[in-house]
């Protein structure tokens, strides 16, 4: 089994490495998007929606929410056309709604708060967790907006701050997933969530932890990385990240366990469906990308 989801994960790791530095932004996020969709549904399927109206509903609503978000500034565009006119026919001044652009960036805050919310619910009570009474409408709510979300943040990490920032997120997830792995095998004692993943461990999740700092100091000889607060929020910044990845994980676990369910699908040899893989990546995106950019407008120099 190991073998297998090394072998599995090899050829992954080398078709996103491709896509993270070849493909052109627009390509990237729609070989994402197409990731998206097949993790949507497997979603689905754990949520026992089965109606192919349903179905078709959620699907056409996010794909509507992707198109709606990568046409942002094309939208803002043709607004301020229409406004424009009417401002030069009616005689009135207002604001170049093209200055509302940075209005997107502002999604990242309700997703930080659901993850973290759910962080507090899967630590503190996770019988209610798994017990808690959604309706279908509510279920399929929650997938829509963790994936919209996940494709839409790390689509645009890829376009507004590089291709090595992109891949620095993922090397994050993967390293932290491994470190879990093999910290959690070799001297795991204290179970992280028995009600919930009984393999999951508190020492792995120190590794994990440990490895978010491994990870900052070597982007930080990479990158040349010199004054010591960019260093440490960095650090602050990937620790956290890895941290909210974990219960991502949980969280996705949740959901399996609630459908009776051992992996999400079975798509990947060696480790289930789609979303057994990004689970922590889904996590982990919206407050990666929140902190890279108030970084990067200057609210922590």
């Amino acid at each position: 089994m190991l073998k297998q989801r090394i072998i599995t994960a090899t050829f992954l790791a080398t078709l996103v490495v491709l896509a993270v530095f070849e493909l052109p932004s627009i390509y990237f996020s729609l070989v994402i998007a197409v990731v998206t969709l097949l993790g949507a549904n497997e979603w689905l399927n754990l949520t026992k929606v089965s109606s192919p109206t349903k179905r078709g509903l959620f699907f056409a609503s996010l794909i509507g929410g992707m198109v709606f978000i990568h046409s942002w500034t094309y939208l803002l565009e043709g607004a301020a056309h229409a406004l424009d006119f009417l401002a030069d026919r009616y005689k009135f001044q207002m604001d170049d709604i093209r200055n509302q652009s940075g209005l997107l960036e502002w999604v990242a805050l309700p997703a930080v708060l659901f993850w973290f919310l759910t962080m507090m619910v899967i630590r503190n009570s996770p019988q209610d967790a798994l017990s808690l009474p959604l309706s279908s409408f509510k279920q399929s709510f929650i997938g829509w907006f963790v994936l919209l979300m996940s494709w839409m943040f790390l689509s645009r990490l890829r376009t507004f701050f590089g291709e090595e920032m992109t891949m620095y997120f993922l090397v994050l997830i993967w390293v932290a997933d491994i470190a879990a792995y093999f910290v959690g095998k070799k001297w795991g004692i204290i179970q992280l969530s028995p009600e919930i993943s009984p393999g999951k461990t508190v020492q792995g999740m120190y590794g994990a932890l440990a490895s978010a700092i491994v990870c900052t100091a070597l982007i930080s000889l990479i990158m040349g990385f010199k004054e010591p607060m960019i260093i440490a929020d960095f650090a602050l910044l990937s620790v956290l990240t890895v941290l909210m990845s974990i219960y991502g994980d949980l969280f996705f676990s949740v959901v399996k366990r609630r459908a009776d369910a051992k992996d999400s699908g079975s798509l990947l040899p060696g480790h289930g469906g789609i979303l057994d893989r990004i689970d922590s990546l889904c996590a982990g995106i919206p407050l990666f990308y929140a902190g890279i950019y108030l970084e990067s407008v200057g609210l922590f120099s």
